[in-house]
């Protein structure tokens, strides 16, 4: 890192500090949380108490264990003022808040919500901490900007068990989607301008979670499985109906390799008069995506749109997905987010929520880089197929409607 560069990220850094450092009234906690955050984004091997504790100088881990165990702060109110952050450097009118799950995996018992349960990160039943997150996604980059630990029902149930890890007495039991709906509310009343949400089949499948975000006045695509209902039939069903030309080849974003290119089918369906009244301001919608190397390979969405978005809107937010999976990669690889040693809960919200800022700060440079040199990119667009198919109207595909049309 050049000179110049470095000192452009102390400067903000400094400025990152500055912003949440009246969350901590004793100077003594405010020293330690700049330790450790700076420990998280420093060369450290392993992110824990120790390693951070012997790159900060200190003689021993115990300053910072003090501080995610017993210090007096919130860290929620650290939470508010990475929103806060995200928004202002982040944010832009058409931002992407995306809802996913991922998993720590620990051994032993007694790490507060540990049990053998699934985990997606590991793709097999491990002992286990699921921590629930929320990412925001934009233009200018992508970073995480909420979370909430899953308690299983072993835990809930035993308040014994709960009482050992400190988990607040007032915390029962909840789902996975009851912490997706307390996290949405809480970005729709943060800084964040949020114009959409997406999220996996997990989330995407449940019919009370998409009318929750209608009655939020949010835009979302989401997952569903392929025995998902659309209006009777199943939506494999459905796609497997589209004609050739409703197939059309978008990239869903950048990714490692370079654009992440598939065909897409998508076909808008018919308004449902106890929902939308008579002048729907939104319009539901069915996607699909192939892949091009596996045309047997397809994946599943419902969408819920403003009545002049395109295939490639719905492409677009679909895409920003995997966004929150880059999130997860680069927080545990390069911030420490799974590193943790703690085994309570006060503990575990408050390394998360340090990580969090750690690598919101890194999105943050990362965005005011590309900046520098941004480039111009246009937008695909999408005609309407004036064929009706089962009660939905295909989106077709403007080359192949162009070639079709001109074929005497």
């Amino acid at each position: 890192m050049s000179d110049d560069l470095a000192d452009v990220w102390d400067r903000e850094l400094a400025e990152l500090f500055l912003r949440i450092g009246a969350r901590f009234a004793r100077v003594e906690p405010r020293k330690r949380m700049r330790d450790y955050v700076r420990g998280l984004l420093g060369p450290v091997g392993r992110k824990n108490s120790w390693q951070l504790a012997e790159f900060a100088g200190h003689p021993a881990p115990h300053r910072l264990q003090h501080l995610l165990a017993r210090a007096c702060w919130s860290a929620d109110e650290v939470r508010d003022d990475l929103q806060t952050y995200i928004g202002e450097q982040l944010g832009t009118p058409d931002g992407v808040l995306i809802i996913d799950d991922t998993g720590f995996v620990k051994k032993g018992t007694v790490s507060a919500g540990v049990q053998r349960q699934y985990s997606g990160t590991a793709g097999r039943t491990e002992n286990c901490q699921i921590g629930v997150f929320a990412a925001y996604a934009s233009t200018k980059g992508h970073a995480l900007v909420d979370r909430e630990l899953y308690l299983p029902r072993s835990w809930t149930d035993d308040r014994q068990r709960c009482q050992a890890a400190r988990v607040p007495d007032e915390r029962g039991f909840a789902t996975r989607l009851e912490f997706a709906r307390s996290m949405i509310k809480r970005a729709l009343a943060s800084p964040l301008p949020i114009a959409w949400v997406t999220a996996d089949s997990a989330y995407g499948q449940d019919s009370h979670f998409r009318r929750f975000l209608e009655d939020g006045g949010l835009s979302y695509v989401v997952a569903v499985p392929k025995s998902q209902q659309v209006h009777g039939p199943r939506i494999d069903f459905l796609i497997a109906q589209a004609p050739s030309e409703a197939w059309q080849r978008l990239s869903a974003g950048s990714g490692a390799k370079g654009e992440r290119l598939y065909d897409w089918a998508a076909a808008r369906l018919p308004a449902v008069w106890e929902f939308d009244g008579d002048q729907p301001t939104r319009q539901r919608w069915m996607l699909a995506r192939r892949s091009l190397t596996k045309p047997d390979d397809i994946a599943y969405y419902l969408a819920y749109a403003p009545l002049d978005a395109t295939v490639a809107d719905l492409v677009r937010v679909a895409g920003c997905r995997w966004k929150i999976e880059e999130c997860f990669q680069s927080a545990k690889n390069e911030c420490g987010l799974d590193q943790y040693e703690v085994r309570r809960y006060v503990g575990w919200y408050r390394h998360i929520t340090l990580a969090m800022l750690a690598h919101a700060f890194l999105a943050v440079m990362a965005a005011q880089e590309r900046e520098k040199g941004a480039a111009v990119t246009t937008r695909p667009t999408s005609w309407t197929s004036h064929r009706p198919r089962f009660a939905v109207c295909w989106q077709l595909d403007p080359a192949t409607a162009l070639r079709t049309a001109s074929t005497p």
